[in-house]
């Protein structure tokens, strides 16, 4: 069947034609299809045309395509008892035990190999030892190979790989089992014995393979030449040139990249002629132009011939073909949804999405959830992508990560968790942890969170909350105690940590972990990893997430029913035999279709080549098979997205050649894009206000800090959020020290300092016990900042002689107090340090690890902090009343320069005004202040004063500060 066909409709209609209508004739007949997904959709094309009536069915057999998985299972059944085989190993059995001898084989060359790097290797391995064993390539072949020239690495490995190959069948039998790949050749082979010493009774068809093994090819061999026996092959090429096709090659030196090399292989191993290849001659509703096969073959022709292009094109071959070029992967989703949606506005029209870009699938299944579509995307979705397997793999990595807030939070948080009637009692507590482990990290484990719960219910400043959260999550920590004990060893036994995630997953999950085809299938894995677990040998802890990702990511999940009957997303496997009325082809850039080649890591293209494997570029071969078949449909909408993820993309070669030969003969559609781009754009946009709340003078509030005095100057909208709105921004979870901690525990080490008498052999005692209590659970901050704050100590005691030579000393550490104004505003302060000299004058000190305040910001009156400590200092609210002296910033960085004296009342080295009129003058501007603001109607306008304002300010989104910023009137 050429391209155009509507293969499996045109296979049901051909099979029913062949039979005479004769329902036991049909019936009797048996089909040879790749896979179960061609049995599903034979199936549906029989049930098509069988309108209201019923049909027998014939017998349709999947036996495997060698690009599929059940190439090596599904069709074992007729023949294995008849020949007595042993069973052929589980998957999962394989896995492991070829993981293991891969650790064990870089154990001997003196390499280590992490278990996730070993299960990597292994199912590389697994691959290379199928392709011998489907090529039927002896193990003498590798003895003698020619390895001139080989890199040392690849001679190392290819010694390896054959200790592997000579001693698997030793282990396959003392487990008493058998390879499926060879098993799966016997079985075929016995088959094709049979078959051709007793032909079976009725019509025998194989249909839809493609590129097969040399076992399957000889049994195909056979069926084309039984009296009943017919293969039919999807998209062989019979009017290509003979010389063309002559020069498609199948030997060492052999091109695999083009579209009909699968195809000549395959009747090479048959023996038949391409002249023997006749039409199948069922057409079907489904079937695109004839002209197009011909023109996309002169597209995907081989460099030599192509010098045909320039000839004119029948102006039929592209009619229904579209192409569509995105900016970005976003809009090229949002594209082909919007296209599968329009299709369901006509009775009956069928669309499918064709794509090996499982994003696009899933980005297209998401925007197609807004029109409450549920796509059936054949390809299925991973394990470890479904509830049930995120559950299990967020435990195990909480229990590698000892239980970090953020990775114990993901699995107490989870849908399935305590579902049901406890589910929104359970998140409550949920919540109330998360609070609670907000901000820095608590020491690891259990016990670390435990601790956290403890200091929360008992706090020290303020009434304990009524439901207590110890009692909660001791019961917690129960269900969870196992994982941390296992998960403390060093090594870790897979069946051991599979078995303890599934009992946790059930305490936590009950039978919620196992209900659907996700539950099931996640039983199925963890019964096959706690049997054969014991293959593998002890791992570290951190290994275990991956590892299991790895299982859970292998196995496919697919909902049996319930999707959308005209909708589909099929990969490129899966649609080679299907067709829908509307066939998107999409993601069509360089190293998505086709697919980037994976280098095979145990034999190198020139062993491979050696050996009669083909290379690794069979795949791009393959793909371009599936694009001519895609483009075969009526109507076919081609798109691609300029750029990926992260930079800019370069179209397929499939796509460039279609384009050079078509040229302006395949349109556009730039009406498909401009819709979808305006699906989800307003028509205009008005930018907010810039926010000026005016609440009532008597609900402004009259007390106020130094600090905050500053904030209402700059940012009155941020004192607004924050005072009277009382909004605070919740910490991050599992949080290292910031600034704002650094500055908080050096401020904490020298007020101890001061207090225990300032003798400088005890400041860098005190701040090594800080860091041991404090940041001993944080290497960063012990490796990076550690150092900073000794270097910036060790400045502080120099430069505390030198203040105490210049006359200062009896210092006080933080002396805080409250002043109560005449206008009835209550000021409120600390100040870091106050020291006294002979004269009774005092020095205000202010430790800053920050910015220090500009001579800018103390001129135009927005550092008040200073000026108001100052005021209340002289009025002697931080302490016996007098006259300050001095006020100095001490800035403490701990880097090139461990720490800087700045006088804030100086400029260019001169002293601008003095203290005690900076006092005067900063008084004057806060009673304004608090005139305008607290006792007044003025507005608390956002970003009043933006070049003295915090540049990012945690309430800014709040405010909508992008938006009326920039001052657009309206944005399209």
């Amino acid at each position: 069947m050429p391209p155009h066909v509507a293969f499996v409709d045109a296979l049901a209609a051909g099979l029913l034609e062949r039979t005479g209508g004769e329902p036991l004739a049909l019936a009797r007949a048996r089909v040879l299809l790749p896979n179960r997904r061609a049995v599903r959709a034979l199936t549906d094309a029989f049930v098509r045309l069988s309108g209201s009536g019923g049909l027998l069915l014939p017998r349709m057999t999947p036996i495997g395509d060698v690009d599929e998985d059940e190439a090596t299972g599904a069709f074992a059944t007729e023949m294995s008892d008849a020949l007595d085989l042993p069973p052929a190993m589980v998957p999962c059995e394989r896995r492991l035990l070829l993981a293991q001898l891969v650790r064990n084989g870089s154990r001997r060359r003196g390499d280590t190999v992490t278990a996730v790097e070993a299960l990597r290797l292994a199912d590389a391995l697994a691959k290379a030892l199928d392709a011998l064993t489907s090529e039927e390539i002896e193990a003498d072949a590798l003895e003698s190979l020619d390895l001139a020239g080989l890199a040392t690495h690849f001679e190392a490995t290819l010694v390896h790989f054959r200790a592997v190959r000579d001693n698997w069948p030793a282990v396959l039998a003392s487990l008493g089992v058998s390879d499926a790949a060879t098993r799966y050749n016997r079985v075929v082979d016995a088959l094709a014995v049979r078959w051709q010493a007793e032909p079976p009774a009725g019509l025998v068809v194989a249909a839809g393979l493609t590129g097969v093994s040399p076992p399957v090819a000889r049994l195909l061999g056979v069926v084309a030449r039984l009296p009943q026996g017919m293969v039919v092959l999807p998209g062989v090429d019979t009017v290509m040139p003979d010389a063309e096709w002559d020069a498609i090659r199948c030997d060492q030196d052999a091109d695999c990249t083009h579209p009909q090399h699968a195809f000549k292989r395959l009747l090479d191993r048959m023996s038949v002629g391409r002249g023997e290849v006749a039409d199948w001659g069922s057409i079907t509703e489904g079937d695109g132009p004839a002209a197009r096969s011909l023109a996309v073959a002169r597209a995907m022709s081989l460099p030599a011939f192509t010098t045909d292009w320039r000839e004119p094109l029948d102006p039929a071959a592209f009619a229904g073909v579209r192409t569509l070029e995105a900016a970005t992967p976003e809009e090229e989703a949002q594209a082909v949804a919007l296209a599968l949606r329009r299709a369901l506005d006509t009775l009956g029209r069928t669309a499918a999405l064709v794509t090996p870009d499982r994003g696009l699938a899933r980005r297209v299944a998401a925007h197609l959830a807004r029109w409450d579509i549920d796509i059936d995307d054949s390809a299925g979705q991973p394990l470890r992508s479904t509830p049930p397997g995120t559950l299990f793999l967020a435990l195990a990595e909480a229990a590698a990560q000892h239980f970090a807030p953020v990775a114990l939070l993901a699995v107490l948080k989870h849908p399935l968790v305590r579902r049901g009637d406890e589910r929104l009692t359970w998140l409550d507590r949920v919540r109330q942890l998360d609070l609670d482990l907000r901000g820095i990290r608590p020491a690891p484990g259990l016990a670390g969170v435990a601790e956290r719960v403890a200091e929360h219910d008992t706090p020290k400043e303020r009434t304990p909350r009524k439901l207590p959260l110890a009692p909660w999550w001791a019961a917690v920590a129960e269900i969870l105690q196992p994982l941390t004990e296992l998960f403390g060893a060093r090594d870790l036994d897979l069946a051991t940590v599979v078995a303890a995630l599934r009992d946790a997953g059930e305490a936590l999950a009950g039978d919620e972990l196992w209900r659907g085809p996700a539950g099931r299938a996640l039983a199925e894995i963890v019964g096959a990893l706690t049997t054969y677990g014991h293959h593998l040998q002890p791992f570290e802890p951190d290994d275990a997430p991956p590892l299991l990702g790895s299982f859970l990511g292998s196995v496919p999940v697919r909902e049996a029913y319930g999707k959308h009957p005209r909708l589909a997303i099929y990969g490129t496997l899966e649609a080679r035999l299907q067709r829908a009325d509307l066939t998107i082809l999409g993601g069509l850039n360089e190293g998505m279709w086709p697919s980037r080649a994976a280098p095979d890591p145990w034999l190198a293209p020139q062993v491979r080549k050696q050996l009669g494997l083909d290379g690794i570029d069979r795949a791009v071969g393959l793909a371009a098979h599936d694009f001519v078949q895609g483009l075969g449909g009526g109507e076919v909408l081609l798109t691609r997205a300029r750029r990926d993820d992260a930079s800019p993309a370069v179209p397929s070669r499939f796509w460039l050649r279609l384009r050079a030969l078509a040229g302006e003969a395949i349109a556009a559609d730039s009406e498909l894009l401009e819709l979808a781009r305006a699906l989800d754009r307003p028509a205009t946009v008005t930018p907010a206000e810039r926010p000026r709340p005016l609440p009532p003078v008597a609900r402004r509030p009259r007390r106020i800090s130094v600090t905050a005095a500053e904030r209402l100057k700059a940012d009155p909208f941020s004192f607004y959020a924050s005072r009277m709105l009382r909004l605070d921004a919740l910490s991050p979870l599992d949080e290292d020290p910031g600034a704002a901690e650094r500055g908080t525990d050096l401020h904490g080490v020298l007020e101890a300092w001061t207090k225990s008498g300032g003798e400088p052999e005890d400041l860098q005692a005190l701040a090594d016990a800080m860091l041991a209590d404090k940041w001993s659970n944080h290497p960063l901050m012990g490796a990076l900042w550690a150092p900073r704050i000794r270097r910036a100590l060790e400045w502080v005691v120099e430069q505390t002689g030198e203040w105490e030579a210049a006359g200062w000393g009896d210092s006080v550490a933080e002396a805080g107090g409250l002043l109560e104004l005449p206008s009835g505003i209550t000021l409120t302060g600390k100040a870091d340090r106050i020291d006294r000299n002979a004269a009774g004058e005092l020095a205000i000190i202010d430790y800053k690890t920050g910015t220090v305040p500009s001579f800018a910001q103390v001129d135009g009156g927005f550092a008040l902090q200073m000026g108001l400590l100052a005021l209340m200092a002289e009025r002697g609210k931080l302490g016996p009343a007098a006259t300050v002296g001095a006020v100095r910033y001490w800035k403490l960085g701990g880097g090139k320069v461990a720490g800087k004296v700045t006088n804030p009342l100086e400029r260019m080295r001169k002293e601008f005004i003095s203290a005690h009129d900076h006092v005067a003058a900063t008084l004057v501007r806060f009673d304004a202040l608090c005139e305008a603001y607290l006792l007044g109607s003025e507005p608390f306008t956002a970003k009043l004063h933006p070049d003295h304002a915090a540049r990012y300010s945690d309430f800014d989104h709040l405010a909508r500060v992008a938006e009326w910023q920039a001052r657009p009137r309206t944005m399209k």
